[in-house]
């Protein structure tokens, strides 16, 4: 059982199921419609203008992690792009969760690397700031501490604490189900109204 079972159950279904997921409410969005991610959070800060701290990550990394990364909210630069993006593949990192900006997203796109940012910025940054590297971060009001799970789509992005993972999956596995279940009743011709109990079997 890994991180990336909660690929195909969505943020949503994780989220409904298992009600300790943290919502990440920052303004992050995936760079390409369809990314997605699922991992082990390597937090770091990184100064905005500066993305040494993000090359020391990336050869600390382990495969399935996925870099969380406090800029600051800074749009002012962007510190990461599609040669960062290929270093990550290579070392099998899961994905990137930034608050702050990129640059190069079709590139990363077609990487198939899955970003999460905050928006664009072609302007470059100097690398003279280590920053810090497993640290707990805080993004949209969530703390995110080293060895978390992140699932992030294009709904949300939640971290959950790792000891919840087990039972978090179970439960999400388990809303699947019943939601599979629910769509082909009404594939067969029922109502929302009738399969929910909710006024005796008449829509109106």
């Amino acid at each position: 059982m890994t991180a990336t079972d909660l690929l195909a159950l969505g943020t949503a279904t994780l989220g409904e199921a298992w009600p300790a997921a943290r919502l990440v409410a920052a303004p992050l969005r995936p760079l390409a419609a369809g990314m997605a991610l699922a991992g082990t959070a390597l937090p770091l800060r990184c100064r905005p203008g500066d993305n040494l701290a993000l090359h020391l990550a990336i050869a600390a990394a382990r495969p399935g992690d996925v870099l969380v990364v406090d800029y600051g909210g800074s749009l002012e630069s962007g510190p990461f792009g599609e040669i960062m993006a290929l270093a990550c593949r290579m070392r099998g990192i899961a994905g990137l969760v930034i608050d702050g900006a990129v640059r190069d997203s079709a590139q990363i796109a077609a990487l198939g690397f899955p970003v999460f940012a905050r928006g664009l910025n072609i302007r470059g940054t100097t690398k003279a700031d280590r920053g810090e590297i497993g640290v707990p971060v805080v993004l949209g009001g969530v703390t995110i501490a080293p060895g978390d799970v992140i699932l992030a789509d294009a709904d949300a992005i939640l971290a959950l604490d790792a000891g919840d993972l087990p039972p978090a999956l179970a439960a999400a596995q388990a809303r699947a189900a019943r939601e599979a279940l629910m769509m082909a009743r009404l594939r067969a011709g029922e109502t929302t109204l009738s399969i929910l109990g909710l006024d005796g079997g008449t829509e109106g």
